[in-house]
């Protein structure tokens, strides 16, 4: 059996835990949160290292990729540092293609329903972080707003871009990423406080949200009806929110699993422990046709009725 572990500095209130088949071998998935203690994240890798196939880092990244530029989080270097033997991923290595099959997915899902993300209004909640999902948004025609100061910097300045977006990171990110992380980013059980209500002309105004879950739930208005979101982690309890508050289409980039969708940091490490190839030497071909052979597909799940005369798109294959 393959055995793979996600590390999260987030609340262990979203553990979750798995067995699958895959290429005819049981593949036991698990999610440990560490409740945004660094050190004893650092402890625990080094409790797995060379006792499982593979590792994923969650809640960080070891650096954050605005094209072609990687800002190295300092918070992270440790994190790193405590695998030795077991291979680590932290989700950078996969997020591109996440990004692409997911914005392939909805696309083919409003195409059914007679509609197009070409000129939608769209939300990215931050675009420094995941920039690979904001890159694609961007080439399939939205109109994208990126809400890197506001959400990261509780400022009130939406950028309109990437542009923008790419000179922020080069002014922003050789400083922002060697401050403590805790303090831009929120860890454990303070990502489980009820959202309070910020930026609600933002969220009315976009078709489609996009970005990290924590970031989008952190600021969720009451109604989001006929919303769109595409996201990387739900719980069920996640999904029935969503729907309570009336957003009628959610993405994931990753397939539900007995109710929860892993992040990019697993589907990572899963990769990682069944194909002998480094993940970076493998072409985007590869990694799809690996993908795919795996049943790692996005998944689309409508949380409202379909209105009359509107087609449901491939629900079902999707979700894999």
């Amino acid at each position: 059996m393959k055995h793979v572990v996600s590390v999260s500095l987030g609340s262990p209130a979203r553990d979750h835990a798995v067995t699958l088949r895959l290429r005819g071998e049981e593949v036991r998935i698990e999610r440990r949160g560490v409740n945004g203690d660094l050190a004893a994240a650092a402890a625990l890798l080094r409790t797995l290292d060379g006792r499982v196939d593979a590792i994923g880092i969650g809640g960080i990244e070891f650096y954050l990729p605005i094209g072609p530029r990687r800002y190295a989080w300092r918070d992270a270097r440790p994190l790193r540092q405590a695998v030795r033997v077991s291979k680590i991923g932290d989700g950078n290595g996969v997020r591109a293609l996440l990004a692409r099959r997911a914005v392939a997915a909805l696309a083919r899902h409003l195409a059914a329903e007679g509609l197009t993300l070409a000129g939608m209004p769209a939300l990215k909640t931050t675009a420094v972080a995941r920039y690979a999902l904001a890159d694609e948004l961007d080439r399939a025609g939205c109109e994208l707003t990126c809400g890197d100061l506001m959400f990261a910097l509780g400022l009130p300045v939406p950028l309109h871009g990437l542009r923008s977006v790419r000179t922020l990171g080069r002014i922003l990110l050789p400083v922002v990423t060697q401050v403590p992380y805790r303090w831009l980013y929120t860890l454990g059980d303070a990502q489980l406080a009820p959202p309070v209500e910020k930026w609600t002309g933002a969220y009315a105004r976009a078709a489609l949200i996009a970005g990290d879950f924590l970031q989008i739930r952190a600021h969720l208005p009451r109604d989001l009806s006929g919303k769109i979101v595409l996201t990387n982690t739900t719980t069920a309890g996640d999904v029935d929110d969503l729907r309570s508050r009336g957003v009628r289409l959610l993405v994931t980039e990753t397939p539900r699993l007995e109710g929860r969708t892993f992040g990019a940091n697993v589907i990572e490490a899963l990769l990682l422990a069944l194909t002998d190839a480094p993940l970076d030497r493998l072409a985007p071909a590869a990694l799809d046709a690996l993908a795919d052979d795996l049943g790692l597909r996005p998944s689309v799940e409508l949380l409202q009725p379909a209105s009359a005369g509107s087609a449901r798109a491939e629900p079902v294959g999707e979700t894999g």
